[in-house]
């Protein structure tokens, strides 16, 4: 019977079936216990709309309960609860009015026709299909709703299905709608079959612009701002923030070696000679026993020693002091060739009676019909062959006597497992390690040194830029840059630095941030720059235009005195050598020793005849001057109607494609959630 959980566990994977693209790349975290008084700040807008912390908190809640109350307790999950946060808030803002104007519309008749399968409906089918066959069932639909009539939470739950499965249908019709607006004519048919059965061979010859010194053209600043206002929609840009900040790095001292050295080899007596070893290694932090049994070849350079029942260690490596002992071993199959039926725990009285019934010839088909594993199932249970070592301490322990025929039964967690073991190898001694490791790190005065020496240092960089910099030297520490673009959460090239990026979008330019904890060491930031402009400034484009500039100036300069009829007339004046090429064509991307050059594609593509000197190509890297030794027929010849087919296909499937980014860039949305998150 279908269950709230059940809608819970699938909704994840739903929102991203209903919202097909990528409706925005904001990543976000939420603090919910965040509460304000009196004040309801805005944190973004979206197409004119001010998007409130308050509606930000309700949608996320909202999200939260459809994924059964999941919790985002890392970066990597807090930004996914986020970004399905932001396409909730967008479709509330741009989709859903915006379908309505249009009269895009689901009829109760329609949503009903979605509910029984007679128009399908992903959303639906990730609740009540079954991805193993393909099937829908729309009872498991009435089982439902009769469980939930009194439970609130599944009514909600059924209403955000609904809702979503509208969404779904609406976007479907919007995608068509747009879609069919795309138009391939007769030309670009007739353009497509010439460019589909053509392929061309021949030589080039070409000078790459790198090979001309910088100093033998000049870019004025005049023609920079020239450039600037004639291509001044090329320098639109997001707002920003550019901070300089330094790190503190604590690391391990001499003397701090030394204590940790001695430190370990006392522990390392006392581990050497204690009769528990499990007791001993879960008594110390730095302690670990595996959950997996290993042979003397895994064991690496620590079998000689405990191979023998002797302690391997202390050995200092990879800046980690490791000592290890053998806490049991057991003779084993090497490798075990399996199939596994897979049932809840609480169906053991199925297991024993499957275990009773089970044999080589029968096991895939019960696999197939009592397996909770939907992906084993479909395989019949099986599993493959896999070493002895892949398998935790209570399964290995249940396997380690396995011959080949034998039925197992594995109460393992949550679940039975019922193996069918099909390949059992020779036995050898295998081995469960208990491991001690103490990492080198800093000792707690070498962190409070390193702290303190970062508070002088922010007393001294107050007040601007130079003064910043002018510590940092004193300190020793080197600055760095880094530009945060609206929406970013975390800096650039500095791990764990969430708390930093929230602060840089609360300050002012100059302002001087806390000590921030980053992982061990220990980082100071100030805000040097806040552009909230929207394009960005002549200086800030100068570099980008300067080298466009450079690029047209050195293709001047190459062929000023140009005056070569033969391709081996221009190698000589290029300095370069003539390259052949072959099976190019015009959707062909690189030409073999030239990369990606478009334009020369193009050109090639566009001769008719062979034997003659091209003219010129500009490209993007260099010059060229081709020939064509020979057009020749594609092996497969393209007709108009396969290219009509394909042409039309490519161009509605580019539109569809294109919807959602480009609604995107119209409703102008603004994240200025930083601030608060």
């Amino acid at each position: 019977m279908a269950s709230l959980n059940t809608l819970r566990t699938k909704f994840g994977a739903l929102l991203s079936i209903i919202i097909a693209l990528a409706l925005l790349a904001f990543i976000l975290s939420l603090k919910t216990d965040m509460g304000f008084s009196n004040n309801d700040p805005k944190i973004g807008e979206i197409n004119g709309d001010k998007i409130r912390y308050s509606e930000y908190l309700n949608e996320y809640d909202a999200i939260k309960n459809r994924n059964g109350g999941m919790e985002a307790s890392t970066d990597e999950e807090s930004a996914q609860m986020a970004a399905m946060v932001w396409q909730a808030l967008f479709a509330d803002h741009v989709l859903l009015p915006g379908f309505e104007k249009l009269g895009i519309g689901i009829p109760e008749q329609e949503r009903l026709d979605m509910i029984s399968g007679k128009v399908p409906s992903q959303s639906f089918f990730a609740a009540f299909g079954n991805p193993r066959t393909g099937e829908y069932n729309a009872e498991l639909i009435s089982q439902f709703l009769t469980q939930s009539s009194s439970d609130a939470q599944a009514q909600a739950a059924w209403q955000d299905l609904n809702d979503q499965a509208r969404l779904e249908r609406s976007l479907q019709k919007y995608a068509a709608l747009v879609g069919k607006g795309s138009h391939v004519n007769a030309l670009e048919v007739n353009a497509g079959v010439d460019a589909a059965n053509k392929v061309f061979s021949g030589k080039f010859v070409g000078k790459r612009y790198s090979s001309v010194p910088d100093s033998l053209v000049e870019v004025s600043s005049s023609e920079i701002r020239s450039y600037y206002k004639a291509h001044k929609d090329l320098f639109k840009q997001t707002p920003s923030r550019t901070m300089t900040y330094v790190i503190f790095e604590v690391n391990a001292t001499d003397d701090d070696m030394v204590a940790l050295e001695n430190e370990v080899r006392g522990v390392g007596e006392r581990f050497a000679e204690t009769d528990d070893v499990k007791a001993f290694v879960r008594q110390d932090r730095h302690g670990e026993i595996s959950d997996r049994y290993v042979t003397a070849a895994q064991l690496g350079d620590q079998a000689e020693a405990l191979t023998a029942d002797k302690m391997y260690g202390p050995e200092l490596k990879n800046n980690t002091w490791t000592m290890a002992r053998v806490v049991e071993s057991r003779m084993a199959p090497d490798t075990l060739g399996l199939k596994v039926i897979v049932l809840p725990y609480t169906e053991e009285k199925l297991a024993d009676s499957l275990k009773t019934v089970a044999t080589a010839a029968n096991f895939a088909d019960l696999a197939r019909q009592y397996a909770a594993n939907e992906e084993l199932a479909a395989n019949g249970g099986e599993v493959g062959v896999y070493p002895f070592s892949a398998f935790d301490a209570v399964t290995a322990e249940a396997l380690s006597g396995a011959k080949t025929g034998d039925m197992i039964k594995v109460m393992n967690g949550s679940a039975i497992q019922l193996f069918y073991v099909y390949r059992a190898d020779k036995p050898s001694k295998h081995y469960r390690v208990a491991t001690v490791s103490y990492p080198v790190e800093a000792s707690v005065a070498t962190d409070r040194n390193i702290y303190n020496q970062a508070s002088t240092f922010a007393v001294s960089a107050k007040g601007s830029s130079d003064a910043f910099n002018e510590a940092a030297s004193a300190a020793a520490v080197t600055p760095r840059v880094a530009t945060l673009v609206m929406g970013d959460r975390s800096v650039r090239g500095l791990e764990h630095s969430r708390e930093i990026a929230r602060w840089a979008y609360g300050a002012d330019e100059g302002d001087l941030s806390e000590i921030f904890k980053v992982g061990k060491d220990y980082v100071v930031a100030m805000v040097t720059e806040i552009d909230n402009d929207e394009y960005a400034s002549v200086q800030k484009a100068a570099a980008q235009i300067r080298n466009r500039l450079m690029r047209d100036k050195k293709y001047d300069y190459i062929m000023r005195d140009f005056s070569a009829t033969t391709l081996d007339d221009a190698a000589k004046a290029f300095g370069s050598e003539v390259t052949d090429f072959k099976q190019l064509t015009f959707g062909s991307y690189y030409v073999d020793g030239a990369g990606f050059e478009p334009a020369l594609v193009g050109a090639v593509a566009s001769t008719t005849e062979t034997g003659a000197v091209s003219a010129p190509v500009k490209g993007a890297q260099g010059v060229y001057l081709f020939t064509v030794d020979a057009i020749t027929p594609s092996e497969k010849v393209q007709t108009a109607e396969d290219e009509q087919v394909r042409a039309e296909a490519m161009a509605e499937g580019m539109m569809q494609q294109r919807i959602l980014p480009a609604l995107q860039q119209m409703s102008e949305i603004k994240d200025q959630s930083g601030e608060y998150f």
